[in-house]
């Protein structure tokens, strides 16, 4: 394929934007070349300022769960935008989609909008630390939870050590409250609780993992992590940025039958638009400001604009429960097709894949944590990647990240990404 206007758009969007790009994985690092502009998009496609038409398996990273330019959502936008943009004042529409989140999502009663997944686990963990008093939290190696300075922590020497910061600009002061776990590693929990005992205020997970390529949870492990936060008084928070409306109308909890005590969402919340959110019962949600003492605002939080994209795909997804089961059997169609083809070729590979997530390490070993991850071949991945992209399958530019299926792809367009493999496989041994 051709690619001229966006390898020249880039050349000058580098000129005044950081790298080119306004999130570091769009810049094609992790792959090598010239990163796709988009100039429009429909259903399971991605039409590029070249001409060019990809079939497309980011859904923009998660939120885009019915395709591109769903209409109902669409058409929700333009008449919300007709009336205002932006009041900074109450609306109704709010209401009607935090009344309707929670009665999708078990365990929650109250929720609070804001305009990004980062700003959600931010406010999370604020928030579980001004209910428990105590400071420190545990995350896990590998699992994403935005960019706010308490997640940028790279593990130390052993799992009960400090983390240390692993961007400059987060202090050392921030990263000694953040304690380093290994995912899939009960073990490694215990043995920080019991470190730190009695000033741990939360242990912050991604459920299903979609940051280090998809990572399934061992099911002893989640159980074990629920008991254990219940016994040492810790609140287990689900980043559900990803999760949330995605494997499910409950998301994670309710596909792995697991209660946590806070909840953040983004992506589908938002139908395409920036939301984000965190959620709890309500002894938890009256600590926020204006009823507590733990203050989170935001002047965009609540924008009718992006209340409106997430009220009417929250809807849909409500009333068409079926949705999940339909997404879910094309990515296992798509497992299995990819899976014959690299076996038939000889291709070291695992595929992980969990409802609509799902993705290929070119490795023999399984992958259940960062480390196992991070053994995947990267030239195969770079060659993977790039042959299908010659072919019009978009793939995310990074062996780290998950797959998205949204449900508008076909299983005409299944199968030619499957036939796609094959006829690059040899290019892959």
């Amino acid at each position: 394929m051709i690619y001229k206007r966006s390898s020249a758009l880039f050349v000058e969007a580098k000129k005044y934007i950081p790298g080119g790009v306004n999130s570091p994985v769009r810049a094609f690092k992790a792959v090598g070349g010239d990163p796709i502009f988009v100039k429009k998009a429909k259903g399971a496609y991605l039409y590029d300022v070249d001409g060019n038409k990809l079939i497309d398996y980011i859904a923009s990273w998660g939120p885009l769960i019915l395709g591109h330019a769903y209409e109902p959502v669409i058409n929700a936008v333009i008449e919300r935008a007709k009336k205002g943009t932006s009041f900074g004042m109450p609306t109704e529409i709010e209401t009607e989609l935090a009344k309707l989140a929670v009665s999708m999502v078990p365990n929650i009663d109250k929720i609070r909008f804001v305009n990004s997944g980062t700003e959600a686990c931010m406010s999370a963990v604020r928030l579980a630390r001004g209910y428990t008093g105590k400071d420190k939290i545990i995350k896990f190696a590998g699992c994403y939870h935005g960019h706010s300075d308490s997640f940028l922590i790279q593990a130390g020497s052993g799992a009960v050590t400090f983390g240390s910061p692993n961007s400059p600009g987060v202090t050392q002061g921030t990263a000694k409250d953040t304690l380093l776990a290994g995912y899939n590693d009960l073990e490694s929990v215990r043995e920080l609780t019991v470190a730190n005992k009695g000033e741990i205020a939360a242990v912050i997970i991604e459920p299903v993992a979609g940051n280090m390529g998809c990572i399934i949870p061992q099911e002893d492990f989640i159980k074990g992590l629920r008991a254990l936060c219940t016994q040492e008084n810790i609140l287990l928070i689900f980043d559900e940025v990803m999760t949330g409306f995605r494997l499910g109308k409950g998301g994670a909890q309710e596909a792995l039958g697991i209660a946590a005590d806070i909840v953040t969402f983004g992506k589908v919340i938002g139908g395409g638009l920036p939301v984000g959110a965190f959620a709890a019962r309500e002894d938890i949600m009256d600590h926020l400001a204006p009823d507590g003492p733990v203050y989170q605002a935001g002047t965009l939080s609540g924008n009718p604009l992006a209340m409106s994209a997430g009220l009417a795909m929250l809807t849909e997804l409500d009333k068409n429960p079926g949705i999940f089961r339909s997404l879910a059997e094309k990515t296992s169609y798509l497992h299995e097709g990819l899976e014959d083809v690299l076996v038939k070729n000889d291709i070291p590979h695992q595929i992980n894949r969990f409802g609509s997530m799902v993705s290929i390490h070119f490795t023999d070993e399984p992958v259940i944590d960062f480390k196992t991850s991070a053994k995947g071949n990267n030239d195969t991945f770079k060659k993977y990647f790039h042959g299908m992209l010659d072919h019009g399958i978009y793939l995310p530019p990074s062996a780290f990240e998950s797959y998205f299926l949204n449900d508008a792809l076909s299983y005409a367009d299944l199968d030619k990404t499957i036939l796609t493999l094959q006829h690059i496989a040899a290019d892959l041994k």
